[in-house]
């Protein structure tokens, strides 16, 4: 009886499960719809729910580059590949700016204190949670990519035979 070559085997891919990713995706879901339900709603001038979104926006983006930075960061240094000190402090200077400028104008509206509450846990909640979906999204990734390079060994080795 001849036994598979450790090769032959499919490596364990590690994969969220589909629970997981719903539980992920549904989090973002709410997480967005908590921060665009506040701003729609929150009382003052027009300029201040601009500048509230805005700053929103921006903290989400940077957080998404922020995450991709880190865990390209983490796969480089495995690799000996390292980014440029100017876009380190770019991407981490645009995530303190983004954090710390909405901190600050959230602060400084001048509403409710329950109002600020509410925009406060949702902008942390969707921060938290656009880290969280920008993990789940990158895991999934790399698992296709190592799957994906496994079938391609697999089919050329069946094609050397």
């Amino acid at each position: 009886m001849q036994h598979p070559s450790p090769s032959s085997r499919a490596p364990r891919m590690l994969r969220d499960s589909r629970a997981w990713q719903l539980q992920v995706w549904a989090s973002f879901g709410a997480a967005v719809f908590l921060c665009a339900t506040g701003l729609a709603w929150l009382p003052g001038e027009p300029l201040a729910r601009a500048f509230m979104f805005m700053g929103y926006v921006f903290c989400l983006s940077a957080a998404f580059v922020l995450a991709k930075f880190v865990r390209d960061r983490q796969a480089g240094a495995a690799e000996g590949a390292a980014d440029t000190p100017l876009w380190r402090l770019v991407v981490w200077g645009g995530f303190a700016t983004a954090m710390a400028l909405t901190g600050w104008g959230l602060w400084q509206l001048a509403i409710h204190p329950t109002w600020k509450a509410f925009l406060a846990v949702g902008w942390l909640y969707l921060i938290s949670s656009a880290f969280t979906l920008a993990k789940m999204l990158r895991d999934r990734h790399e698992a296709d990519l190592a799957e994906a390079r496994w079938t391609g060994r697999q089919r050329a080795a069946e094609d050397a035979q």
